[in-house]
């Protein structure tokens, strides 16, 4: 999978945790000092689940390829479309399909979980 390029987040595609391993989120996330955190937790046959601990604002971007699922855990997030915004509070989910352009922001620190193909470039295509 190639790297993805330097943007000020800190994106870690490796596979944290194996099939059958305990996956404890809430001291994950506890522990995680950054204000843009993008883990991978694990696959699941070709997709991963990757933790997201977010406030501020991420860049315009898109998926030309695979669609990408948000549920956020605590906090809000904003997913601004080019024609409208998406707000999700805590257990709230949406799917943005591939090829639609789109830009998360949370005002506050945000904990979410995000699925998608495991050969997405998280910072999107360029």
């Amino acid at each position: 999978m190639p790297e993805a390029p330097q943007y000020g987040y800190v994106t870690l595609l490796d596979v944290r945790f194996r099939a059958l391993e305990l996956i404890d989120e809430k001291s994950l996330s506890d522990a995680c000092p950054h204000a843009w955190y993008n883990q991978t937790l694990c696959t699941v046959n070709n997709s991963v689940v990757r933790l997201g601990v977010v406030a501020g604002e991420y860049h315009w971007h898109k998926h030309d390829s695979e669609d990408e699922f948000f549920y956020v855990i605590e906090g809000k997030l904003s997913i601004d479309l080019r024609d409208r915004s998406i707000e999700l509070g805590p257990r709230q989910a949406v799917v943005i399909p591939k090829g639609t352009e789109h830009r998360p922001h949370a005002r506050q620190r945000t904990v979410m979980l995000m699925v998608e193909t495991a050969s997405i470039l998280p910072t999107g295509n360029p």
